[in-house]
């Protein structure tokens, strides 16, 4: 069980982050101030410490050095972010603004721990930890892309950002929500040859409108009621480095006008200030929505939305990644079986079935919480379809030979072969394949699919029902 320690010198704060901590099987201390920890515990021997950038005495930073390699995330107020990327600059891993939620606050422990576990063991067993998604041909799992999936939609994605990084071009970032866009982000900068510099990561949509002008451009003092002294933005903190824009959709237009031209320019403009300064700063923008049909309504500027989309990567849903979903869901059951001390768990025929046939419209994050809350509930060593919590027709389950979508024998009557297509592939081809000697119960059934969802994924993939003289429903 990972050991994390807590140093927060706000009674109310550090007493309900260890309880959220220790709700999701971590082992947590805490302590007060950088002295307090120094006096109680061994720094070192921790997996992870969070710890607020303000302390009484020595500021949070000094347990950079203090942990000896222990990844140290810094949590900040919105008022201090310019500081809180100074202290990733002395090697803090990452930062995190308060107030926070308890999701990003968890995702991001998440993901520190499972970096430092995987170099961890690369640097222990070298040379017997083989990284077999590069045997597969797509170096996608611990590789330099660092997502999971071997798909041909992933494959050309993962050719893409190869391509792409080495540039300094705009990339725009497209996909639903829950896909994975920070991820391609980070793989892009990782490859780039700013990797050594910093990537401010902003999630437009988190950062209350009054504020976020002053947040990525800077301010001077005295430019608004409450600025004090002046301050750098994140953009001119990511001067060098490479910048990520998430929900770019969201930014108002004043602050899309203000970031055109720093595309045009290549400078920034503080807030109060009369005087621009140079930048260096390569832009990755993300959204889900349509910026284009956003820039026609003038919702989002179009001169704006032609600078982003030099370099467009769409990331595909998850119900479209065919056998890539089993695969995902196996690593995150490892990873949450490991988290939560469990050993021996699996998912049982329905479940696997479930997590084939759902269309996962919060696609990989939602999949992981699905996973996260099974582990959790579990009794047994194995996995229902029920404890993932999913919205599907358990009664329409089978595990028959002909129970259920891509899997070999569920078409024996064809004369194609099927087992390289993706599930929707094949969704396509059984269902007008058999469309005309079979009504849509049958089709549903032998698809293991509800009739409700055999209607969504026409609709969906936009294959109308056949026709007949028949008058029988």
């Amino acid at each position: 069980m990972p050991h994390i320690l807590i140093v927060e010198d706000e009674t109310i704060i550090r007493s309900a982050l260890r309880r959220l901590l220790e709700r999701n099987q971590y082992e947590v201390s805490e302590a007060g101030s950088v002295q307090e920890a120094q006096e109680r515990f061994s720094i070192p021997g921790f997996d992870l410490i969070v710890s607020d950038l303000r302390l009484p005495g020595a500021p949070g930073t000094e347990l950079i050095k203090l942990g000896q390699g222990v990844p140290v995330l810094i949590m900040t107020s919105y008022a201090s972010l310019r500081s809180a990327v100074d202290s990733m600059k002395m090697g803090a891993v990452d930062y995190i603004a308060k107030p926070f939620d308890h999701d990003e606050m968890l995702q991001a422990v998440a993901r520190i721990l499972r970096d430092r576990q995987a170099l961890d063991s690369t640097a222990a067993t070298p040379a017997l930890a083989p990284n077999r998604a590069a045997d597969k041909g797509g170096d996608n799992r611990n590789g330099e892309i660092g997502i999971i999936g071997s798909c041909e939609p992933m494959q050309a994605l993962y050719s893409k950002i190869r391509k792409v990084a080495p540039t300094d071009s705009n990339v725009l970032v497209q996909g639903e929500s829950g896909t994975g866009k920070e991820l391609v982000a980070r793989a892009l900068h990782n490859l780039s040859r700013r990797a050594k510099a910093p990537l401010i990561s902003v999630n437009c949509a988190a950062i209350p409108e009054s504020l976020i002008e002053s947040e990525l451009f800077g301010h001077e003092k005295g430019a608004f009621t409450g600025a004090s002294a002046s301050r750098a933005g994140l953009i001119e903190a990511a001067d060098g480095g490479t910048l990520f824009l998430d929900e770019i959709g969201e930014l108002p237009l004043e602050a899309q006008a203000r970031l055109l031209r720093v595309l045009q320019e290549g400078e920034i403009r503080r807030v109060g200030s009369v005087q621009s300064q140079k930048v260096d700063v390569r832009l990755i923008a993300a959204t889900h929505r349509d910026l284009k049909t956003l820039a026609k309504t003038g919702q989002f500027r179009e001169d704006l939305f032609y600078r982003l989309h030099v370099i467009a990567l769409k990331l595909p849903a998850l119900r479209e990644r065919g056998a890539d979903v089993s695969e995902i869901a196996q690593v995150f059951l490892a990873r949450q079986c490991q988290r939560q001390g469990r050993e021996g768990l699996r998912f049982a025929a329905d479940a696997e079935q479930a997590i084939r046939l759902y269309s996962w419209p919060g696609n990989v994050r939602e999949l992981e919480n699905a996973i996260e809350r099974a582990v959790i509930l579990c009794e047994g060593n194995s996995i229902c379809a029920e404890l993932l919590g999913i919205d599907i027709e358990l009664d329409d389950l089978e595990d028959d030979d002909g129970g259920f979508m891509g899997m070999p024998g569920s078409s024996s009557n064809s004369h194609e072969p099927t087992e390289d297509l993706s599930l929707e592939d094949y969704f396509q081809h059984f269902v007008l394949e058999h469309q005309d000697h079979m009504t849509e119960t049958e089709l549903a059934r032998k698809l293991g699919i509800s009739r409700k969802c055999l209607w969504e994924r026409r609709q969906r993939l936009g294959i109308p029902r056949r026709k007949t003289s028949s008058t029988a429903p």
